[in-house]
């Protein structure tokens, strides 16, 4: 009859780490001492401060102009555009950017009530806001300011928010923002055109944004790209610079690794709809208790190890287990800034593989909840989102959101 168990040393050995541990054993005999390799899941993905970006047209006053952008529960909009009859004045919100959502994860939709301020960015001598303004002007070496009711130089401005109109909708399906950006300014003292301006949302880890002042510090000097925004609005120094700085990062979220006999992967089979034996809990939330629970119903299955981890860039987690030749080993862990992503093993591994096991892994979909942009989905959990169900076979990830490469996120190496 089979139990379970485990030694004491290797139990205190990973709750040290602080892993979580369940073995589930074999009536084999043939466990070999030296047969204890330990597998390493590490997180290699770079850290971005922002999981999307863009400009936007410019806006003479009457017009709009829209643009769209992918974002989940605690992130922020944040955007820069030059007041054009101006030396070196900017619209942007307050640092860290428009709040999308509500605590309970509601999107703000419509016109957002004071979405920007008005601001000086402190490298030219103001002069009386219109189209006579001389340009460049007359160069200063001031810092980033809020402009409220007048500038330095003693000019008057109306409120931002009676020149710059901000309004949103939403698509709750694709966690997708519209973003309509209306010049009011027709017909009031401060009529002006805006420039064509840039856009961030920025990523979130450990439930804190990665950046919290995109473009500029209040009382700081501004950057070199945003004063080229500012004084001439030129767009392209600044998108360049916050292009380089975007891209989709993940978590990786638990792991469970299977030893097995026989020539069928015991996780999942790609092209097949999920089993229904608990995949879909840890490609969804990170969960793999009711995996470990079905998994151990299987004759085939000889042993489960779990590892309950949230494993941030750079970081990793690991486990030892034990093997025979005549077995092999299957390992999943969550894509943690997914709906239903789990990285696993696509080709049988023996389990006394050694070395860097990266090339044998693939990103796969579990085809159970509806995939949104990683990391700006709405419904995802790292969000505390609701699923939204779907009923599709699992198949490898592909190129419709800009996902790095496998070996640019993940590291798995056995030794």
């Amino acid at each position: 009859m089979k139990k379970q168990y485990f030694s004491a040393a290797l139990a205190a050995t990973l709750l040290f780490a602080g892993f979580g541990f369940t073995a589930c054993d074999d009536d084999d005999d043939n466990v070999a001492p030296g047969t204890r390799p330990t597998i390493k899941f590490e997180n290699v993905v770079a850290t971005k401060n922002y999981v999307q970006s863009g400009s936007f047209d410019a806006v003479n006053p009457g017009a709009s102009t829209t643009f769209t952008f992918h974002a989940a529960k605690g992130e922020r909009l944040m955007l820069a555009s030059m007041y054009g009859y101006s030396n070196d004045l900017f619209f942007a919100p307050e640092n860290p950017g428009i709040r999308l959502f509500d605590d309970s994860g509601v999107p703000y939709t419509g016109v957002i009530a004071d979405a920007v301020k008005l601001w000086d960015n402190g490298t030219r001598v103001n002069e009386q806001p219109g189209p006579d303004v001389n340009h460049p002007g007359v160069a200063q070496a001031g810092v980033v300011t809020e402009v409220n009711g007048t500038d330095a130089e003693g000019h008057s401005y109306l409120p931002a928010s009676s020149l710059f109109q901000v309004s949103l909708s939403f698509d709750a399906v694709q966690s997708l923002f519209t973003c309509t950006i209306t010049n009011i300014s027709e017909g009031t003292a401060n009529e002006t055109p805006f420039s064509a301006g840039v856009y961030v949302v920025s990523n979130i880890l450990d439930d804190k944004l990665v950046m919290d002042e995109p473009f500029f510090s209040a009382g700081q000097k501004s950057g070199a790209e945003l004063t080229k925004l500012a004084e001439e609005g030129d767009v392209d120094p600044l998108k360049t610079l916050v292009t380089s700085q975007t891209g989709i990062i993940t978590t990786l979220m638990s792991a469970i690794v299977v030893v097995y006999t026989g020539d069928t992967n015991p996780i999942y089979t790609l092209g097949e709809k999920d089993a229904q034996l608990g995949l879909s809990a840890l490609a969804q939330r990170g969960d793999p208790a009711p995996l470990q629970a079905s998994l151990e119903k299987v004759p085939q299955v000889r042993k489960i190890y779990v590892i309950k981890q949230t494993v941030q860039p750079k970081e990793s987690m690991e486990c030892t287990y034990e093997a025979a030749a005549n077995e092999k080993i299957a390992f999943a862990t969550m894509f943690g800034y997914s709906n239903d992503w789990f990285f696993a093993n696509n080709a049988e591994l023996p389990a006394l593989t050694k070395g860097d096991v990266t090339s044998k892994t693939v990103l796969l979909d579990d085809g159970t909840a509806v995939s949104q942009y990683p990391g700006a989905g709405n419904a995802q959990s790292i969000f505390d989102g609701t699923v939204m169900p779907e009923d599709e076979a699992i198949s490898v990830v592909g190129d419709t959101f800009p996902v790095p490469s496998v070996d640019q996120i993940v590291k798995i190496t056995i030794y």
